[in-house]
């Protein structure tokens, strides 16, 4: 055996990650120095979204005109049920 001595406190006594796991509870893992996040929940270096928000625009669905676009067509559909009930 090594001359190794086992000294867990300071592994115990840092500080947990802040996310939540799928079943519900908090992650048990270790927080980064400095951070908040475990490794795993993105306190690691180059982890995460990246600075620009690039993912926002890959399709356009949550555009503002897009966003006026539908709100638009819901109004006229509204305007045409209505219509239509007063033909009855």
């Amino acid at each position: 055996m090594s001359g190794h001595i086992r000294t867990p406190g300071p592994m115990l006594a840092s500080p947990r990650c802040g996310a939540r796991t799928r079943a519900g509870s908090s992650c048990r893992a270790p927080a980064v120095h400095g951070k908040t996040r475990c490794r795993m929940h993105g306190g690691a270096k180059g982890s995460g979204a990246p600075r620009t928000n690039r993912n926002a625009r890959k399709h356009g669905r949550f555009t503002r005109a897009a966003i006026a676009e539908r709100r638009q067509i819901r109004t006229l559909l509204r305007d045409v049920r209505r219509m239509l009930e007063g033909m009855k």
